[in-house]
This record gives structure tokens, sequence and C-alpha cells, in this order.
């Protein structure tokens, strides 16, 4: 069997790779780092965006697709009948996120965002819920069944821990640094579930070849439903028991949050509902009650990624608002250059 991943080095994509490499599956990845092949797995840079890049990829016909790459609705329509034609299956990943509000556990039933929504400002816009689920409709419509749609919701990984919509370098490296995390009242008490990249692609590797998944959609989620407040708890403790201390952590109404970030759709149509999921569907696949509990699976990533924490790009300016609340002090040489130091001088002491 021959497997493309496109964009197959994020919080899912980089177990799933290994996990075809580890079953005898020939397996090649796009990625635009310098990576080296190693046993089954061949990388080849370039960017899957780029359609002529892609062109030439898709001239061989794969037994399988798998699609990690966030497309905007009219480049997606532009390449799906070129990825369906070079594919027996094609997996697209869509997302939990879809998913309207709803007082019962969810299944791939239920009622979409698209579908329901009333907020004519959110419906004019590419909100990433919208867009995904714009896209399954452009595959629904193909006319075509080589396709299999997968949901998964939050996930979490050695190199990805998210706090409700802040991701590590808005909440880990404040704590690291010995600051406040700043966090949602609203957002703390809602019940949500992470999953382990690990546990997705293991529900992926399940239906990869299954001619029995296809033109059909799956969620890929934990058994279990924590709130937020629950999460951050289990965070807090992994840290004191690692760096010696408990990070302190300041809790904001969520509009404050609302002003700062710019994920206010994220918030207001995700994070600010209560998600509880029936993995009854793809349970007919794997197993999931065998799926790693949160509070393991945390652990694992967590003293993994404390080893060697590497961030992401620090943004500054949120940084020096949020040291303003907390009356705290970003020392200037965590910034490498000077205009990251003017910025954060002038947000921290002036603007607003």
């Amino acid at each position: 069997m021959k497997v493309l991943v496109l964009g197959g080095t994020g919080a899912i994509g980089v177990h799933l790779v290994n996990m075809l490499s580890q079953n005898g599956v020939e397996t090649v990845v796009t990625t635009r780092n310098h990576l080296e092949s190693t046993g089954n797995i061949k990388y080849i840079h370039g960017n899957a965006h780029d359609v002529d890049f892609l062109q030439v990829i898709l001239k061989e016909h794969w037994d399988a697709i798998v699609d990690f790459m966030v497309y905007t609705t009219l480049n997606f329509s532009e390449r799906i009948d070129m990825l369906l034609d070079a594919t027996t299956q094609y997996i697209f990943l869509s997302s939990a996120r879809v998913y309207a509000d709803s007082v019962q556990p969810l299944v791939e039933t239920s009622s979409r965002l698209l579908n329901i929504s009333h907020d004519k400002e959110f419906l004019s816009t590419d909100d990433y819920s919208l867009t995904k689920a714009r896209q399954e409709d452009i595959l629904g419509n193909t006319g075509r069944k080589n396709w299999t749609i997968i949901r998964p919701y939050i996930t979490y990984s050695e190199n990805r821990l998210q706090l409700g919509v802040l991701e590590k370098e808005e909440w880990l490296y404040r704590a690291l640094q010995g600051r406040t995390i700043i966090f949602s009242n609203e957002i703390s008490s809602k019940i949500t579930t992470l999953t382990y990249g690990l546990d997705v692609s293991k529900g992926i590797m399940a239906i990869i070849g299954n001619s029995k998944a296809l033109a059909d959609t799956f969620h890929i989620t934990t058994e279990y439903s924590y709130s937020w407040n629950n999460i951050l708890t289990i965070y807090l403790e992994i840290l004191e028991k690692n760096i010696g201390y408990k990070p302190n952590v300041l809790f904001q109404d969520v509009d404050i949050i609302y002003k700062e970030n710019p994920a206010k759709y994220q918030i207001l149509y995700d994070r600010l509902f209560n998600r509880y999921f029936d993995n009854s569907k793809i349970k007919k696949y794997i197993n999931t009650t065998i799926f790693t509990k949160i509070e393991d699976g945390l652990k694992i990533c967590l003293e993994e990624f404390l080893k060697k924490p590497e961030f992401l790009q620090i943004d500054w300016k949120k940084e020096a608002l949020k040291d303003r609340k907390t009356k705290e002090f970003t020392s200037l040489k965590e910034m490498h250059r000077y205009k990251q130091k003017i910025k954060y001088l002038i947000f921290r002491y002036f603007l607003k």
C-alpha cells in the first residue's frame, strides 16, 4: 500500500506517519521543512498549497491520500477533483468545530453551525468551522464516493498543548517564565474533551483502505469529558511537580478575552459550548475505550515538552497587555529584536 500524507507533521500527522511506517506502508509526506527520509517514510520538500507542486505528486496513483492541509473554500473547490482522481480513498481532515451547540452527545448527523446559525455576520466569514463545513459539502456534491471525512476535536501532542483558545505560546510560555496565566471565567466552566494525536491517528489507521468507510463521516475523540477548569488543574499539577512551583492564574470575563483574541467565533461558537461526543460510529472500526485518558496523555506530552521547551513566535503585544493586568514585567532579554522590545514597552506602559 502507498499512502500520501499532505502536511503530515502536526499533532496528528506525525503519529500517523510513524504508525503507517511501522505497519509496512510506503508513506510519502509533503512538508515545507527539510526532513530526512527514513525507512518507509519519504519526505518531499514543498508547499502542498502550490498547485504545480501538487500536480506533480498527483500524477502517481495513491491507495490513500490523507489531507491535513488548511484550504480556503475556493482553493479546495479548485483542487478536489484532482485529489479524488489520484486516489482510491481521499481522507479529508475536517473538524468537530462544525457542530452547533447541543444538549445531547454529538453524533455525526448532529446539526452543523453552517446549516442552523442565524448570525449573518458570522455566516459571512470564512471562520474555520464554516470553512470546513463548506468543504465537506463540496466533497459530498462531487458525485464521487472515494472519500472519507474525519472530524477530530481538540487534539494535543508533545508540541501542542491548548488551554481554551490559548496555544502553549500564550499560556505555557508565561507559566515557565514565572508569570501569571490569564484565562476566562466562562470558558473554564464549560465541558470539553481533548484527544491525544496518537489516538486520533489510531482511528484514521483503522479506516485507511477500508471500503466500508467510503462516502462516510466520523468523529474520533476520547471517551472522557472534563471542564476546562479540570484541564487547567491537571496542567498546573504537572507543572508544579516538574518545575517546582504552581503558576498563578488570573481569571477574566470572556468579554475582555474577545477584545484581545482574534478567535472571536471560536470562543463564541465552540469554547462556550459544552461538548460531549458519542463515538458509536467509529467504534465499528476501533475500540475508543482504549484511548489515552486525558490526565495521562497531558502528563506524557507536557513532561516530554518540558525536557526541551521550544515555542513558536511569541506575541509581545499580547504579553505586554497581560503584564499590565497582572502588574508583572517581562525581561527585555526574552526578546531578540530591537523592534520587539519597543513594541513591548509601548503596549506595556502607553497603549491599550
